[in-house]
């Protein structure tokens, strides 16, 4: 279940799901942004950020996303992820974010490896199917137990809100043996759950342990960045993984 919290007075959105160091930020608690007034808030929030993980600033860790399914193991040499939408976290001096403005935030944790990832999926990387990709690479790299993987799906654009063009339902509605539920035609539109496609093609691939958030990005646009209601917005909230 997906409950509320607070870093310095600012909200934050967990999941009991996740047995690590986890939260969603909000509109109060952002820590990434490209508008220039809103540079000094998010270097404050960034230092915050890092005094509550218990970690330097160059060891927090963010990639640069651009849409991909590309996953990438955060090492103690390395700091920057080029064209990388899924971090895998498996060391505790590190903490990990990525960003969001409506796509699809998911962070997996598996709890008796002590290892965790988090996932990036707009529609593009939910028709590479970037949740389950994320989960083999924990099974092939770590040797993890699926039964062992929980995972969370953060605020994002919702079933309400969602409207998409034919070509795009048609590569969402691929990725899954069984699409029904999905998706929804309301007055001639096409309209998908791109919360609940990620969450089956985690189930499909043997995650049981899953939890979403109820939460729309563009309903909810007072309290999350949405990327359709804000008219392309530089804002963002964020997803942050720290193991202890």
């Amino acid at each position: 279940m997906f409950y509320c919290a607070e870093i310095n007075g600012k909200k934050v959105i967990k999941s009991d799901i996740i047995k690590a160091e986890h939260f969603f930020t909000t509109r109060e608690f952002c820590i990434k942004s490209k508008e220039p007034d809103m540079q000094e808030v998010v270097a404050q929030n960034k230092q915050e950020l890092c005094d509550y993980l218990n970690i330097t600033y160059d060891n927090l860790i963010s990639p640069s996303q651009t849409h991909t399914s590309n996953i990438d193991i955060v090492s103690s040499n390395k700091k920057e992820y080029p064209e990388t939408d899924g971090l895998i976290l498996d060391n505790c001096e590190r903490g990990i974010f990525l960003n969001f403005a409506d796509c699809t935030p998911i962070i997996i944790y598996d709890e008796v490896l002590n290892i965790g990832a988090v996932i990036h999926a707009g529609w593009r990387g939910t028709a590479k199917n970037i949740a389950s990709k994320a989960v083999n690479k924990l099974i092939k790299e770590y040797s993890s137990d699926v039964n062992n993987i929980s995972a969370a799906i953060g605020p994002a654009i919702g079933f309400c809100c969602y409207k998409v063009r034919q070509d795009v339902y048609e590569s969402l509605s691929a990725t899954v043996k069984d699409f029904s539920g999905l998706s929804e035609i309301r007055s001639g539109d096409i309209y998908v759950d791109l919360k609940s496609i990620n969450a089956r093609q985690l189930k499909e691939c043997g995650v049981m342990k899953i939890d979403i958030s109820p939460y729309c990005s563009c309903c909810n646009n007072d309290l999350f960045f949405s990327y359709r209601r804000e008219n392309g917005t530089t804002n963002r909230h964020s997803a942050v993984l720290k193991l202890s």
